[in-house]
């Protein structure tokens, strides 16, 4: 499917920055698999074959197309994609783009919003750009200071809310309740918990000051943390390990320990739950 119109005509374009490469092929890209789920068959989409089928081609498209545009705009740059074979190669390269085509592939399935694409870009040890694109709300927080959705993060505890905590849908830590009663003994604030699907969704709601931080205590892959992780710190957000440590990335294998992304004025709070627990 192509994509045409707009500035996802600047997609094309051969002198674009890092930072808008990312900008554009996520929103691109999110445009283009919101557009495959419209067009789709609903009542198929209803349906455990539909769905599957459906999910496998929006993986399938945005990951040949980010390919198609990666390998055009910066062809001699490293690419790890949760949609393509692993070359050991990267491990060794200076620039490495970590992309997931779409994150929340479940959620999409379903019908539902809380889905996102991930690209980012790593750089001599360090993320140095990239984009979340939240097509269901036409927002695209990234890295490129013109480009970017408009971000809400707060550096003050919230006085007129609970605390909110994004979680996943399907395996919020395990101790979340010791961590969410640990916060409200800190803060005397309520804490609530918010399940969602995709890590992107997730870091969404917390620079759109609808979330106050994002926990997740295993089991995620680069290309889930890369691109959310560099937006948020972007943002003014305070990015970490669940473990407390530092976030790397190009690793073998491309395995992150867990994330927190917290709103600044949260943030030590939140640390000193953690390390309690």
């Amino acid at each position: 499917m192509s994509v045409s119109g707009s500035s996802h005509d600047e997609v094309f374009a051969d002198e674009v920055s890092d930072a808008d490469v990312a900008h554009l092929l996520a929103e691109a890209a999110g445009a283009m698999v919101r557009a495959l789920r419209e067009d789709f068959d609903s009542s198929a989409l209803r349906t455990r074959d539909g769905s599957r089928a459906l999910r496998d081609a929006g993986d399938q498209s945005a990951h040949e197309f980010l390919m198609d545009r990666l390998a055009h705009l910066r062809p001699r740059d490293a690419v790890l994609s949760e949609e393509g074979a692993d070359d050991p190669a990267r491990l060794t390269a200076e620039r490495l783009w970590i992309v997931d085509p779409l994150d929340g592939t479940w959620e999409y399935g379903q019908g539902r919003d809380d889905w996102a694409v991930h690209v980012a870009l790593w750089e001599h040890g360090e993320l140095v750009a990239g984009a979340v694109s939240l097509p269901c709300s036409d927002l695209t927080y990234s890295t490129s200071p013109s480009r970017s959705a408009r971000s809400s993060v707060s550096s003050e505890i919230p006085t007129s809310r609970p605390i909110r905590i994004a979680v996943s849908r399907t395996r919020a830590p395990s101790n979340i309740a010791e961590i969410a009663a640990g916060l409200e003994g800190l803060t005397d604030r309520r804490v609530e918990l918010v399940p969602m699907g995709s890590a992107g969704a997730k870091a969404g709601e917390v620079l759109a000051g609808r979330v106050d931080v994002y926990l997740h205590d295993s089991g995620l892959s680069e290309w889930d943390v890369a691109a959310p992780a560099v937006v948020a710190v972007a943002a003014g957000c305070l990015v970490w390990r669940f473990d407390g440590s530092q976030l790397r990335f190009n690793q073998w294998p491309p395995l992150v320990d867990g994330l927190v992304i917290s709103a600044p004025g949260l943030a030590p709070y939140v640390r000193e739950v953690l390390n309690e627990q």
